[in-house]
């Protein structure tokens, strides 16, 4: 069982937590970075000040800053190897997406990886979202 980190003002959105846990709970290990709460633990995972500081390869990178952060943070995920820059609903960049394409990385704007994760496995109604079918069948893909 995952335990929701205990909540102080300086502690990650509820957001991006439910899109955090939610990603564990499906099988993906997940690098928290908050400059907030660097140094701490949440579900057992350090917590990093930046992007600068994880020292292993990513597969994607999931922003929860101000759009105009995103530039130098798909700098950043570019020396980590990273393969996706993903800005959250809300979020859009052009010009960190540009750099990001440029350097080969495939760019998600004004997503979330959570509802983006349950539309492609049909899990939409699981997540609380009407998608006006009532069915006990697994949707095809």
């Amino acid at each position: 069982m995952i335990r929701r980190p205990p909540r102080s003002t300086h502690c990650i959105s509820s957001a991006a937590s439910d899109v955090y846990k939610r990603q564990i709970q499906k099988g993906f290990r997940v690098i928290p970075v908050n400059k907030n709460v660097a140094g701490e633990q949440i579900y057992n995972e350090p917590v990093y000040p930046d992007l600068s500081a994880v020292k292993e390869t990513v597969d994607m990178v999931d922003m929860f800053r101000p759009a105009k952060e995103a530039p130098q943070l798909v700098e950043d995920a570019i020396k980590l190897g990273a393969k996706v820059f993903w800005m959250q609903f809300e979020l859009r960049n052009d010009k960190a997406a540009k750099i990001a394409e440029d350097a080969g990385m495939k760019v998600v704007m004004n997503r979330c990886p959570k509802i983006e994760y349950a539309r492609l496995f049909g899990e939409l109604g699981w997540n609380g979202f009407n998608t006006g079918v009532i069915s006990v069948k697994r949707r095809r893909i």
